[in-house]
């Protein structure tokens, strides 16, 4: 039998083949599949067919809603109106109403998520579960329909690349640091329809850094990413009340193959920033330095975790953002944003300036609270940076750590988070 990746196995077991190899098709069937807003148009694609039918399974759909909430149209509105009447009449179990929090966020917090399970969703972020030893992936509105009514769907078997981690990062220097310095190393299509998996000294790393970094593996073009089930995993995934025996992690075989390997050296990566307009557009923070900034944005799928607005709160407590800046900070789930608050960081947050905004997606992709005028320019801890995704083609959006961002916001200015002694 030939030693497999990660993917390999995982698909294997799911395809009930003994073995397989990259590029075969398999038939799956999932144990969970995610939508959020998108909903509205996953089921008009299917309406004769979900009045003839039905659907195949009510537990098998997580739907959030997140991404423009509370609706900011008439048609947002009717859309989210349509989204309940759905749940109601399909008895959908899992469904997260607005305010829940962003809906990569909740299917983890919520358990939705485990070891050794395969999970796929309307959205191309949900590649963020490999985070905890998952095999999770994005898939396209119309072979969410069909999934919703068969509860089965074909995967190609991807190529499989490692990446071995040395060392531990030094202080300043964040996962979000980490995985931009990989896409601008080996680009943003570097990683096409490739499961990447990350090898080495991965105990330094945090759950809540696996999930920024697992986060934006699609930016590098990956069909998924994903991290060994260690400590951290097993810790965290008991704090919410899932035991190891809830679960069967998949491990690669020691002699798998892989199409390509790279290693990097964690106490060599320094503070960067995605410049306009592609992620992997990758500098070292020392040579953009100075530039002003006009709106800060923390939070989203991405950097919106209780670490995230901890470290903020650490930089910006007992200060004010800089006048000429606007900081927004996007908690990504309404658990993180009452743990904030219970913490005191919000209300540090805000006394610095800070507007705080409702678990949601929103500014993130320009649908409301924080899109950009024409010339403006925002650093954000987003996972995007395209023209016009906060709104507008003729702004600049440029992508750096949590960090990195309050620290900008305090001077107006990108500013390397070093020199605030963090």
């Amino acid at each position: 039998m030939p030693n497999m990746t990660f993917a390999e196995k995982i698909l294997a077991k799911y395809g009930h083949q003994k073995t397989v190899e990259p590029n075969q098709i398999v038939t799956v069937q999932p144990d969970h599949l995610l939508s959020h807003d998108n909903t509205a148009a996953i089921i008009q694609k299917i309406q004769p067919e979900l009045q003839k039918y039905g659907i195949h399974n009510p537990n098998l759909s997580i739907i959030v809603l997140d991404h423009v909430i509370p609706a900011a149209s008439e048609k947002t509105a009717t859309n989210h109106q349509k989204i309940r009447e759905f749940v109601q009449t399909h008895n959908i179990k899992n469904f997260y109403d607005i305010g829940a929090g962003i809906c990569h966020q909740i299917v983890v917090e919520k358990g939705h998520a485990l070891p050794g399970m395969i999970l796929l969703g309307s959205d191309s972020h949900t590649c963020s579960y490999g985070a905890i030893g998952a095999f999770s992936s994005g898939i396209d509105r119309t072979e969410a329909a069909a999934l919703m009514l068969t509860g089965e769907t074909w995967l190609k078997v991807p190529r499989s690349i490692k990446m071995t981690l040395t060392n531990s990062l030094q202080p300043g220097v964040t996962a979000k640091d980490v995985i931009l310095h990989i896409i601008g190393d080996i680009s943003a299509s570097g990683a096409t329809y490739c499961s990447v998996e990350f090898h080495g000294t991965t105990e330094h790393l945090t759950i809540d850094d696996r999930f920024t970094i697992a986060n934006m593996g699609i930016e590098m073009g990956a069909k998924n990413t994903v991290f060994p089930v260690d400590k951290h995993t097993i810790s965290y995934l008991k704090q919410r009340g899932i035991q190891q025996n809830q679960y069967t992690p998949i491990n690669p075989d020691p002699d798998a193959t892989y199409a390509l390997t790279y290693d990097y050296d964690l106490s060599d990566i320094e503070p960067v920033v995605a410049l306009p307009h592609s992620v992997d557009n990758v500098k070292p923070i020392t040579e953009i330095e100075g530039l002003e900034i006009n709106q800060c944005l923390i939070g989203t799928c991405t950097n919106g975790r209780l670490s995230d607005l901890q470290t903020t709160a650490k930089i910006l407590k007992g200060k004010t953002v800089h006048p000429s800046t606007r900081l927004l900070v996007l908690p990504a789930s309404r658990q993180i944003y009452l743990e904030a608050m219970n913490e005191g960081v919000l209300d540090i947050l805000a006394k610095a300036g800070g507007v705080i905004l409702p678990p949601g997606c929103g500014p993130c992709l320009g649908a409301h609270q924080g899109a950009l005028a024409p010339g403006e320019r925002c650093l954000s801890t987003a996972n995007r940076n395209f023209k016009g995704r906060m709104g507008c083609k003729e702004a600049e959006i440029y992508l750096a750590s949590p960090a990195t961002v309050a620290a900008t916001a305090l001077t107006g200015k990108i500013t390397d988070p070093r020199k605030e002694g963090n």
